[in-house]
């Protein structure tokens, strides 16, 4: 008998032991699953509620999502649905939260620490814009913010959980033509260089806001519209690195990386947290066409299906976040700005990219592999197998 409990017991603890250290081993912090993300603004009175966008998202099987702020409808409607979610700090919070650790710590317990695990919050973007953006005084605050909401992380033990980020936009950069010849302008480097350097501390990518249709719309007469559309072009080369480029997109990205890479930090990740085109504008806004906003987002999906780099990081995948899921009827601006939406307030297509809405959604109940292996399973059913194995093999 007492032989039989010692053989019992042993077999009970290895598989004890093998699940508890599995579970604590440290995870490294992952925002983004994959190559497709999207972003869900909400400055409009006419979208569907939150639990409709997570509907809609599962639908269209979409798992990357980002929100301006972290709204608790929002956070609660994505509880449980293993959909992964970046909220922001708006940039209104950034003197505040670069002042006052207590505040940033309880900020981080009302909106991040309250919604884990089952809201899989993965990331944290700590303004938007900000760089290079108008007020100058949210320039000073930024790199203090954000140290304090990792500080709060960090407090929590939240740092392998949840990543600190913040996007630009392409004013940060003094020229982008070539791309090779992209540096950060004078004014802005100077609060630049010590956000880089603490990003590259925590493993923090450089977040990037790329509009090709800015881009285009700014100079027309000298942008081939083909080559901001990912359609057949002779494209541009870059005489310094022998490069050539077939697309816009590709070109803007490498210049955020020259520019890192002249700023000292080669070795960061270039993510793209907006990228659209509007499908309706005004009219000084030609391109702002339905024909065109299909043409882009159906390319740049095919683009980020090949899971590829860009000529001058060929080995790290292009990683982006498309702008946006829905039309924000209440924003400013010129009326491209209130376009830029996949999909319609009833969840229908507002065009053709792939996608089929809410009327595809009996499709996913269904897990594939990949979210087999993305819930952890395999690797949980391999544990169990080599267990039973093992008890097989010496009892």
């Amino acid at each position: 008998m007492e032989k039989n409990f010692r053989l019992f017991l042993r077999s009970h603890l290895f598989f004890f032991f093998l699940l508890f250290f599995t579970s604590i081993a440290p995870r490294t912090v992952q925002a983004f699953t994959g190559t497709y993300g999207i972003n869900y603004g909400r400055i409009a009175d006419n979208i569907p509620s939150p639990d409709e966008v997570v509907t809609l998202l599962r639908a269209a099987k979409i798992k990357n999502v980002r929100i301006y702020d972290a709204d608790h409808s929002v956070l609660n409607a994505f509880s449980g649905t293993g959909l992964e979610i970046v909220i922001g700090l708006p940039n209104g919070n950034l003197k505040e939260m670069s002042g006052n650790e207590s505040h940033a710590l309880d900020w981080v317990k009302e909106n991040v620490q309250a919604f884990l695990p089952r809201t899989k919050i993965c990331g944290i973007a700590v303004g938007n814009e900000v760089l290079g953006g108008g007020d100058y005084e949210l320039w000073t605050v930024l790199l203090g913010a954000a140290k304090n909401i990792y500080n709060s992380l960090e407090k929590l033990q939240l740092t392998d959980v949840v990543q600190i980020q913040t996007a630009h936009s392409q004013a940060v950069f003094a020229n982008s033509y070539p791309p090779s010849s992209c540096i950060f302008k004078d004014n802005v480097v100077q609060f630049m260089k010590p956000l880089l350097e603490f990003f590259s501390q925590i493993g923090s990518p450089f977040c990037l806001n790329a509009y090709p249709f800015l881009a285009y719309m700014g100079d027309p007469e000298n942008i081939d519209i083909n080559y901001s559309l990912f359609q057949s072009t002779q494209g541009i080369s870059d005489s310094k690195t022998n490069l050539h480029y077939d697309n816009m997109l590709d070109a803007q990205i490498d210049a955020a990386y020259a520019a890192l890479e002249d700023a000292g930090f080669k070795k960061m990740e270039v993510i793209v947290t907006e990228t659209g085109w509007a499908s309706r504008g005004d009219d000084n806004e030609a391109a702002a066409t339905v024909d065109n906003a299909r043409t882009y987002n159906y390319n740049l999906r095919k683009r980020l299906a090949k899971r590829k780099g860009t000529p001058l990081r060929p080995k790290k995948m292009l990683k982006a976040y498309i702008f946006a899921i829905f039309n924000e009827n209440s924003k400013p601006g010129p009326t491209s700005e209130r376009n830029f939406g996949l999909f319609k307030p009833d969840g229908s297509i507002a065009y053709d990219i792939g996608y089929h809405g809410l009327k595809s959604s009996a499709d996913s109940s269904h897990l594939s592999l990949k979210d087999f292996r993305a819930r952890g399973w395999v690797q949980t059913c391999s544990l169990i197998l080599i267990t039973l194995m093992w008890q097989r093999f010496y009892f």
